[in-house]
């Protein structure tokens, strides 16, 4: 209204004057040497985020293709040939982690822990599958993080190439699973469970869903305890691990009532059709 306006900030200043100001910026000056400190420290630190996430999405791949070969058996005349190989793929994932933590030697885990958890959690399922395949129980944390303790040995290469105790050094290194990594990994472990109940349906197994079915509420009710005190993520599964839990429960009421008056070649197609109804019911897709 009074016909005045205003100049933006840096017009304060000709382009000419910024100019000549950036030129004669020192770059041997203790400002600009502590910035430069300070760049090569983010580029560091971002540059090793980026390796990290590689290194998850490796551990996430091959993981899932260890929980693939585990459901084969149910299926497979030989079962211990699928175990004895799900331990070599569990070894190629444990080289991985080991990765994990010689990059995370002299840092804070935690400073990192968004670029590693998604491999870690797939990393627990598939160990946590497997173990349940063995022993039917569920593997504790302390165990899990038993097997990512590495022990590596360097041998410096002599003049004259004698081997003594002096030229060998022990390099260890480690990476604990975190509760939060551990509790989702088990979450996870649930829909596996669900989907061996299925196939064990499928191959006229009438014991194994009575005691998935058993497992499971065992762990459903590990979680309730925790409710909404624990992390976000973990209250986000607990939909999903009562959803695996009915469908189990659900296979053995169909065994229980009409297991004796189905052919044991038809069970898993019955058992599908009242998963379907369960899904349309709770609105999932």
């Amino acid at each position: 209204g009074s016909g005045g306006f205003r100049k933006r900030k840096h017009d304060n200043f000709p382009h000419g004057q910024r100019r000549e100001e950036k030129e004669n910026v020192n770059p041997s000056s203790a400002l600009m040497t502590s910035f430069k400190s300070f760049q090569l420290e983010l580029d560091t630190r971002h540059d090793k985020y980026e390796r990290l996430v590689k290194l998850s999405r490796d551990i996430t791949i091959e993981s899932k293709r260890t929980i693939f070969l585990l459901h084969r058996f149910t299926s497979a005349p030989n079962g211990e040939e699928i175990l004895n190989e799900s331990e070599v793929k569990l070894d190629a994932v444990r080289r991985k982690i080991k990765q994990v933590a010689q990059e995370l030697i002299g840092e804070d885990m935690y400073q990192f822990h968004r670029a590693i958890s998604p491999g870690l959690q797939e990393y627990v399922e598939a160990v946590s599958f497997q173990y349940f395949i063995k022993t039917r129980s569920l593997i504790s944390v302390e165990e899990i993080n038993k097997q990512l303790i590495f022990i590596a040995e360097d041998r410096e290469e002599t003049t004259n190439m004698t081997s003594s105790s002096h030229d060998k050094q022990l390099h260890t290194w480690s990476l604990k699973i975190t509760p939060v990594d551990y509790l989702l990994g088990v979450a996870d472990l649930t829909g596996e469970l669900m989907r061996l109940c299925i196939s064990s349906v499928g191959n006229g197994d009438i014991d194994t869903p009575f005691e998935l079915s058993q497992f499971l509420r065992q762990i459903y009710d590990g979680f309730t305890f925790i409710g909404n005190t624990g992390p976000y993520e973990v209250s986000k599964k607990l939909y999903t691990l009562k959803q695996s839990l009915a469908k189990v429960e659900n296979a053995c009421y169909t065994l229980k009532v009409r297991g004796s008056e189905i052919p044991k070649h038809m069970l898993a197609d019955v058992f599908s059709t009242k998963t379907e109804l369960i899904d349309q019911e709770e609105g999932l897709p």
